[in-house]
């Protein structure tokens, strides 16, 4: 009888032993995933068109979180601890950060301005201390307006695609040239450890020129690349998937 006892124990035993050894398992794959993800390397679905046309909407984007420096692993859920100083973003740079007005909320933007620089927006000129920031009509812009095409209220042939460079990096934006009033901004200078940022979709952007100047504090990482471009149906659009955007560097 005593056998019998020990015999039905073990199995229970083992058992007990195979769900601990395996929940553990799961919970040392998670801590890893997350505190990979929160220091390293992560990615976000862009659901706007602010950043067309270099970001389509349906993106979903790679962020480098350790552009602007190192920090512990989870603390930026809480506050961000930086093993050294958190440098700042070069102008041109495409952030994700935690927005000003409710930080629980991730926006994506380009960086135009830094510490010290003098910024002004009128009619969809930009002025970096105190110069022009010259732009190229794009003639041949087809497959930027294909991007458009299903966003509600943004005509296709209303828009205006322009190459502009800021510093070293070069991109697209788009202005729609039936608005007769664009979105300005009068000179202003950028603050200690702030950024100033605005989308590339110059006219359907709410940005820096809409609720301020963003706190180097609040930058999750810089984006690099598209890794996936998928539209889902149950967003405002009809399901579509962009295999062409795969890869495509930002």
């Amino acid at each position: 009888m005593f056998g019998k006892k020990e015999e039905t124990e073990k199995p229970k035993a083992w058992t007990k032993q195979w769900f601990k050894d395996e929940a553990l398992s799961w919970i040392y794959i998670i801590l890893i995933v997350f505190g990979f993800r929160s220091t390293f390397i992560d990615h976000y679905h862009i659901p706007s068109g602010s950043l067309l046309p270099t970001n389509a909407i349906g993106d979903s984007i790679v962020v480098n979180k350790m552009s602007y420096g190192f920090k512990l692993p989870f603390t930026e859920y809480f506050n961000p601890i930086y093993i050294g100083k958190q440098s700042a973003p070069k102008r041109g740079d495409i952030v994700v950060f935690e927005y000003p007005v409710e930080p629980s909320i991730l926006f994506v933007k380009r960086t135009i301005g830094v510490e010290g620089d003098v910024i002004e927006v009128y009619d969809n000129e930009l002025f970096l201390n105190g110069k022009k920031v010259e732009k190229t009509l794009v003639k041949d812009d087809k497959k930027y307006r294909e991007l458009y095409d299903r966003k509600a209220g943004q005509n296709p042939e209303d828009l205006k695609f322009y190459n502009q460079k800021i510093d070293d990096k070069e991109f697209i934006t788009g202005e729609n040239s039936a608005f007769f009033r664009h979105l300005n901004q009068d000179k202003i200078t950028v603050p200690k450890d702030h950024i100033f940022v605005m989308g590339d979709n110059r006219d359907y952007s709410s940005d820096s020129r809409v609720w301020g100047f963003v706190p180097i504090k609040n930058i999750r990482g810089k984006a690099f690349m598209v890794w996936m471009s998928i539209v889902y149906p149950w967003s405002h659009e009809p399901f579509h998937f962009r295999p062409s955007r795969i890869g495509t560097m930002l």
